[in-house]
């Protein structure tokens, strides 16, 4: 018999470790349908940088400010955390120098909670959830591999169209601010559970796997979890 488990993948579009988690999760996943444990996906909204300005920050200045972290500390970790991307989600590529940016995310989950709605009436919550999952592998593609402005409205218009959404609906959502209470009130209900990091893999409401966990991580907590259902 099946089990289809809910997921909210709590994550921010700038976050390399949940790159990482995502391509571990669903690597996971992937693995589980033999034994017949599925799961819904749904993307939920964390905001690394809430004050970050349109303009953005350096990313070697950002994490030395934030952390403390030195030029070279910085440069290795960003080495370490692009093999480990390449390793949980392969053919992803994860370009993070020390030119890249750091950018406010806020409109990338307007657009997010946009997806998860379907595309129109006739969409299937599945398919919805499928195409909010295309929006985020294309926003960070945008992000980390095409070191794109995130608060670019036609950066994220074109992220839209990458994961074969409609454009001008994605322009009206970016241009009338549409979806902001819902995203602000998703934020907060996330911060009040208790997440202050991300990624955040919540599990049927009640489990919770942090970080950018391997794939046998994952597969191991969710087999466990599913046999408790």
């Amino acid at each position: 018999m099946t089990k289809t488990l809910h997921i909210d993948f709590v994550s921010d579009i700038v976050c390399p470790w949940c790159v990482v988690g995502l391509g571990g999760l669903e690597a996971a996943l992937d693995t589980l349908k033999a034994e017949g444990i599925t799961a819904q996906v749904h993307f939920q909204p964390f905001e690394l940088n809430p004050q970050m300005p349109p303009e953005g920050e350096n990313i070697v200045e950002h994490i030395g400010r934030k952390y403390g972290s030195t030029p070279e500390q910085s440069a290795a970790n960003r080495a370490m955390i692009t093999q480990r991307a390449a390793e949980a989600w392969p053919g992803f590529e994860m370009r993070m120098g020390p030119d890249g940016r750091i950018w406010n995310t806020f409109d990338a989950h307007r657009l997010l909670h946009w997806a998860a709605l379907g595309s129109s009436p006739r969409v299937t919550k599945v398919e919805a959830l499928a195409e909010q999952r295309a929006l985020k592998a294309a926003l960070f593609t945008a992000h980390f591999t095409d070191g794109r402005t995130m608060t670019d409205a036609g950066v994220l218009a074109d992220a839209a169209v990458a994961a074969g959404l409609d454009r001008a609906k994605a322009v009206e959502v970016l241009a009338d601010d549409l979806y902001a209470a819902e995203v602000r009130a998703a934020e907060a209900l996330w911060v009040s559970r208790g997440i202050n990091g991300v990624p955040a893999v919540v599990v049927e409401g009640k489990w919770l796997i942090s970080g950018g966990q391997p794939a046998a991580v994952f597969e191991e907590a969710l087999r466990q979890m599913a046999g408790e259902l």
